[in-house]
């Protein structure tokens, strides 16, 4: 292990931490976490030092303030704001960008944090007009949700997905990501190519730095995902970390170039929390 990459890693201005497989393990419908080994461990001893964090997931099953509540039973040191979801970056997005009318496929999970921000939800109908389609968790989609969007997405609407990663990493091993395949259908019939706000895209990065307060070059960037976590964390030009204990295995990024693999790889954040300690 080179000696700079171990400083970098101790003199990261800021952390964004991946949630499913990285510090907790749910199951195929995102409940039921539990904590994995050092994970409190290790947010708390950055709490003790003073080093801000936030946890950046791909999951839009539940808001972001709901992931906290669930996350502090599990005694997580976690502030209000400690968790980022798509949502919160499509939020920011859409403003940004002044697409006010928002037609979203998904629960609450995902429509709240659009509403909390001010964008307009539209009702998923035929007649439905929007600026744009929005496509989360939605177990429940159905025909009449795929026309609406089709519709929506014909008369000008643009298309974008929370996530386009396939799976995700539970306790019973991969999950299906619902909107990566909800987003298959829509792109199959209209044509139109969806945009990805979660994870790998650099607006999830850029959105979590601007709420630490640094810029991506100082961040550590640590996931489980070798399609996720490290290629986001390339493209900003920060620190790339895996863990062994999700989707990506001990192997998982050996196919990867030698440029776009982890600049670290540990089991966990057990032992990330070792290395950050200097053990």
């Amino acid at each position: 292990m080179a000696a700079a990459v171990l400083t970098r890693l101790r003199e990261a201005r800021a952390f964004v931490f991946d949630m499913d497989g990285t510090l907790v393990l749910g199951d195929r419908r995102n409940k039921g976490l539990t904590a994995l080994p050092g994970a409190v461990e290790l947010l708390e001893h950055l709490g003790q030092r003073g080093v801000p964090f936030r946890l950046l997931t791909n999951g839009t099953a539940h808001t972001p303030q709901e992931y906290v509540s669930t996350l502090r039973e599990l005694g997580f040191p976690l502030a209000e704001d400690s968790v980022l979801t798509p949502s919160s970056v499509a939020a920011d997005y859409f403003l940004r960008r002044k697409l006010q009318r928002v037609l979203v496929l998904g629960t609450r999970g995902v429509s709240q944090p659009l509403a909390d921000a001010g964008i307009t939800l539209v009702t998923p109908s035929p007649q439905a007009q929007a600026d744009a389609v929005y496509v989360g968790w939605h177990r429940g989609f159905n025909m009449d949700d795929l026309d609406a969007a089709c519709n929506a997405v014909w008369h000008g609407a643009k298309l974008f997905a929370a996530s386009l990663s396939p799976f995700f990493a539970t306790a019973d091993g991969k999950a299906l990501g619902t909107s990566r395949a909800i987003s298959a259908a829509i792109t199959s019939i209209t044509g139109a190519r969806a945009t990805a706000l979660g994870k790998p895209s650099l607006e999830a990065l850029r959105n979590a730095a601007r709420h630490l307060g640094v810029s991506t070059q100082q961040l550590a960037v640590v996931g489980d995902d070798p399609g996720l976590e490290v290629p986001m964390a390339h493209r900003g030009g920060a620190l790339a970390v895996a863990v062994n204990t999700g989707l990506g295995g001990a192997d998982a990024f050996a196919h990867l170039p030698p440029d776009q693999r982890p600049h670290l790889t540990v089991h966990g954040a057990a032992e990330l929390l070792e290395l950050y300690r200097g053990k």
